[in-house]
């Protein structure tokens, strides 16, 4: 009886061996799951990208904006010349934070006369923002620290802060706009992957194949009403959004909807690409979770900060539509950023979109053939 128990025994590990995907489950997901938890959930800054105006353009105000690049937790993203230019970076979602520098700043510095630098934060990612802010003020701390050991003994520097786009550092701010784009991904994704590979599993491909409609015609056929529900979807989440968590839509609500569409087209994509390389149901299904969903929550910057992640997984995370997906839903809803502030990452979910759709047709007709 032992033997027949043991021989069983052999006979499931022989399978489970000789299956590829069984075997990425078990050992490929946990490493992948413990290399990513283990960069990327962290609430450290490495290389946030600052913006600065300095009054003062004297010997003092530039050691100070060395000294806090040379922790490694800042580089400066511009130089400012004037008041009018304190939103540019941080309305396009380049910068995080002004550091604004007052005239005479070295005169009142060792003159011990009454001083105060100000930082203008970027409110619309509470978490992120008092990090910043906490840095900046330890170096700010340090630095007169340093000077007071040369035996300058200067006077106390004071730090006046400032939060726009979110004063109250309400977190709803930042958890809609990220949830926004994880949802619509995953479900538009994931429906979209499950309605094809269905009617592969199910053997009725073969017949929408031999209708008088074009491949083409077929697959948009299969998305359309996703499309149009997905956005419904959308809207819904965005009211939601709006009246019962009150985060409010500052610019063009035209335009967001607008975003709103291509988003979904570009996930509906991307789940059309995942039907045509999954045979089942259960495989699609499985692609889309855990395709999306871990690099979604974990690499767009939704949750912790893309910035301070090793370069590689910065590299990921700029292939994940949501990176750029929520950059536009904070642009529009917080800032109030035009089309000619978020350019970039509407030209991005373009080009995604057309990549993935014609992969999906490229894989579509290779599978006819």
């Amino acid at each position: 009886m032992l033997k027949v128990f043991w021989a069983f025994i052999k006979k499931e590990f022989y399978h489970i061996i000789r299956d590829k995907r069984t075997l990425l489950i078990l050992f490929g997901m946990p490493l992948a799951q413990i290399l990513i938890f283990g960069y990327a959930v962290t609430n450290e800054f490495k290389d946030a990208e600052i913006d600065i105006l300095d009054h003062a353009k004297d010997e003092t105000s530039k050691q100070l904006i060395n000294h806090l690049q040379s922790s490694g937790n800042f580089i400066v993203n511009s130089n400012l010349i004037s008041e009018n230019e304190l939103e540019t970076g941080m309305k396009a979602g380049k910068s995080k934070l002004v550091l604004v520098i007052p005239n005479d700043f070295s005169k009142d510095f060792y003159a011990g006369n009454p001083l105060k630098i100000q930082l203008i934060a970027d409110g619309s990612d509470p978490n992120n923002a008092n990090t910043l802010v906490q840095y900046v003020n330890d170096m700010v701390r340090k630095f007169k620290t340093e000077k007071v050991s040369a035996g300058l003994n200067p006077f106390q520097i004071g730090v006046e802060t400032r939060m726009i786009y979110n004063p109250q550092l309400i977190s709803a701010y930042n958890f809609v706009p990220g949830t926004i784009a994880l949802i619509l991904l995953i479900i538009c994704a994931m429906l979209t992957s499950l309605t094809i590979s269905k009617e592969k599993e199910l053997g009725t491909m073969e017949i929408l194949l031999v209708s008088p409609l074009p491949p083409l015609l077929i697959i948009l056929g299969k998305v359309t009403p996703y499309a149009f529900l997905s956005f419904i979807n959308a809207v819904i989440v965005l009211l939601i959004g709006y009246f019962v968590f009150n985060v409010p839509i500052i610019g063009s609500l035209g335009l967001l909807l607008l975003m709103c569409f291509l988003y979904v087209i570009t996930a509906l994509s991307l789940g059309t690409l995942i039907s045509t390389v999954s045979a089942t149901q259960q495989s699609a299904m499985m692609k889309s979770l855990m395709g999306l969903m871990l690099p979604s929550m974990l690499l767009s910057g939704f949750i912790f900060p893309l910035a301070s992640m090793p370069i590689v997984l910065q590299y990921l995370g700029n292939i994940v539509p949501a990176t750029y997906f929520i950059n536009i839903l904070k642009g529009i809803m917080l800032r109030g950023a035009g089309l000619n502030i978020i350019l970039y990452e509407v030209g991005v979910l373009i080009l995604m979109t057309v990549v993935l759709l014609a992969l999906a047709m490229k894989n579509f007709k290779i599978r006819l053939e």
